[in-house]
């Protein structure tokens, strides 16, 4: 039996709203803004125990160290880590922002996941995705490479490393991919979603060439699918496809404006596929699908065969959203459920459920090749939480950023947790 498992990113100690999102509506209009790191992680955690009490299997993926000195030591900064932060802070202050941000959270840019039945030697494949779009982004690259092969070490995965950083090879992961199947164990046709060169206000951030590679690496069979994501939707605020675009075994919900090619790819869709379920909403605009974030809710597998989506508080307070979404459950499709989660912390930099989680669809062996640091049950996601509530910060504001007491916080959070995923798993 395959299933399907979430692996959520832990909040960072260091969120703080910086607005470094170039295209992301939400992370410009709260920037400068107090972030509260303890409030995001906890909400994270919750999100995640909402998963494990549906009975769904559920991972995670620890931030990387931030602010990060490692990395700024490659672009010629010396010293202690503290030296090495208090250059930065007095010579760049905004490649601090960038060393600083927690957008690792947001795992769904983590990689491009093909599940093994799609894939030419069977193994799940994971290609790290380069963020090279975005500074601050593109410094997780490494970080998350390195963590994927520690999450996925065993023979019955693959983890690729990030694209070369080019203009035109930007790769923002599983974020504009979506995999259409009977089921996660069947074959499936896997729909990469990329931008162009169209001159629009905001960065068209998945490249074409990208997508191809990944597509490429991991030898998906059959053909994949390429659709061009609409330029309304990327005015819009729809950075990502995920924003009005989500897809769980044969289920597709996305908004009518979605992709710039929508007839054609619907047309090759169903006839790869047959028993596609298409979901558009009708009365919902753009505006509505961005500020409520409806399309980057959790698209989730029950075990008893329906569906569940998990849905941002801010689709519930949108009366838009919420009417499509009481429409959705009232239609005969597999989605038969709804569950409001408060991810405002996130959400307030652009980031909602589907955001924070990448889904890997494994096989009872590769699940046995997992490390189980990062798999989570009731017991583990308590003293995860208990260790958040300890050493994540309460508030930051902007200026702490330069506070070298800040910088120690943020330290001494990623050692406890670097002990609490060593430590042995029961």
């Amino acid at each position: 039996m395959t299933l399907e498992i979430n692996f959520d990113g832990l909040i960072g100690p260091t969120h703080n709203y910086a607005g470094l999102s170039l295209g992301n509506i939400a992370s410009h209009s709260n920037a400068g803004a107090v972030s509260s790191p303890r409030a995001a992680a906890l909400q994270g955690l919750t999100k995640m125990r909402t998963l494990l009490d549906l009975g769904l299997t559920q991972g995670f993926l620890p931030p990387p160290p931030r602010p990060a000195a490692h990395v700024l030591r490659r672009l010629g900064f010396k010293g202690s880590d503290q030296a090495v932060l208090a250059q930065v802070a007095d010579e760049d202050l905004d490649l601090l922002r960038a060393a600083s941000s927690a957008s690792s959270m947001w795992t769904a840019n983590a990689a491009t996941v093909l599940a093994a039945p799609d894939t030419a030697d069977g193994r799940v494949h994971l290609v790290t995705a380069n963020l090279g779009t975005m500074i601050h982004r593109s410094l997780e690259a490494d970080d998350t490479y390195a963590t994927l092969r520690r999450v996925f070490s065993g023979e019955a995965f693959a983890v690729h490393a990030p694209l070369p950083f080019a203009a035109h090879l930007g790769d923002e992961g599983a974020a504009n991919h979506m995999r259409l199947a009977a089921n996660h164990g069947a074959r499936g046709v896997n729909v990469f979603v990329h931008g162009a060169p169209r001159g629009g206000r905001f960065p068209e951030r998945q490249a074409l060439r990208a997508s191809q590679a990944a597509a490429r690496l991991a030898g998906v069979q059959p053909a994949a699918l390429f659709a061009m994501q609409s330029a309304e939707a990327i005015k819009a605020g729809a950075f990502h496809n995920d924003v009005v675009a989500v897809a769980n075994a044969n289920v597709l919900l996305a908004h009518p404006q979605a992709f710039a090619t929508r007839p054609d790819l619907l047309a090759e869709l169903s006839a790869r596929l047959p028993g596609l379920v298409v979901i558009e909403t009708r009365d919902l605009s753009l505006e509505d699908a961005v500020a409520s974030y409806l399309f980057n809710s959790q698209l989730v597998s029950l075990p008893d065969g329906d569906m569940a989506l998990i849905v941002p508080v801010e689709a519930r307070d949108n009366a838009a959203a919420w009417r499509e979404i009481q429409t959705i459950l009232a239609a005969d499709n597999p989605v038969t459920k709804v569950k409001v989660v408060d991810l405002r912390q996130s959400m307030s930099n652009g980031g909602g459920p589907a955001c924070l989680r990448l889904r890997v669809p494994v096989a009872a062996a590769a699940r046995d090749q997992i490390n189980p640091a990062f798999l989570l049950d009731h017991a583990r996601l308590d003293r995860l939480t208990r260790l958040v509530e300890t050493w994540w910060p309460r508030a930051i504001a902007p200026s702490d950023l330069t506070d070298p007491a800040l910088w120690e916080a943020a330290m001494v959070a990623h050692a406890a947790l670097e002990t609490f995923l060593t430590a042995p798993t029961v």
